[in-house]
């Protein structure tokens, strides 16, 4: 399963961006196209140890996480990070265009697996599931690029 996942986030994934050249409008949210390429290689940063957040997850809530993580349920809608992690509002853009930003996504998700294939027993913490390793990481960027490609119609 994890294999699918790994082969969508690689091949799939960036194909998906690609064709949709910026045009691809929000059906939910407040991000545009380009403010949904720069948070998602955010996130793709944090699972390579670039970022760091705090982790806001209380220790009791932390087995029903891993539990939703390692199911194949999808985020909802609309579904938010916590404020002291992401801000209400989008952030400004980091780059020019849409075509830069998706370079840096690109380049970001190459990376991730590079990474781990180089350190396979490398971890990091991510704010709200906390320690991830990289099955684990596979499962969470395979959600959250899922459910931003929904948002923008892409999937």
């Amino acid at each position: 399963m994890v294999n699918e996942k790994e082969q969508f986030i690689k091949e799939s994934f960036p194909v998906l961006l690609q064709q949709a050249n910026g045009a691809a409008t929000a059906k939910w949210g407040k991000m545009d196209f380009q403010q949904m390429l720069e948070h998602v290689a955010d996130f793709f940063q944090v699972s390579t140890q670039k970022q760091h957040y705090p982790l806001v997850s209380p220790p009791e809530h932390m087995p029903k996480l891993k539990e939703f993580l390692m199911s194949d349920k999808q985020f909802r809608e609309n579904t938010k990070a916590p404020t002291n992690i992401i801000a209400e509002d989008p952030l400004p853009y980091r780059y020019a265009s849409v075509e830069e930003a998706q370079q840096e996504l690109i380049a970001e998700v190459n990376y991730f697996f590079q990474l781990y294939t180089d350190e396979p027993d490398t971890t990091a913490v991510h704010p709200v599931f906390g320690e991830l390793n990289y099955e684990e990481w596979v499962r969470l960027h395979y959600k959250h690029v899922t459910h931003h490609l929904r948002q923008f119609g892409l999937l």
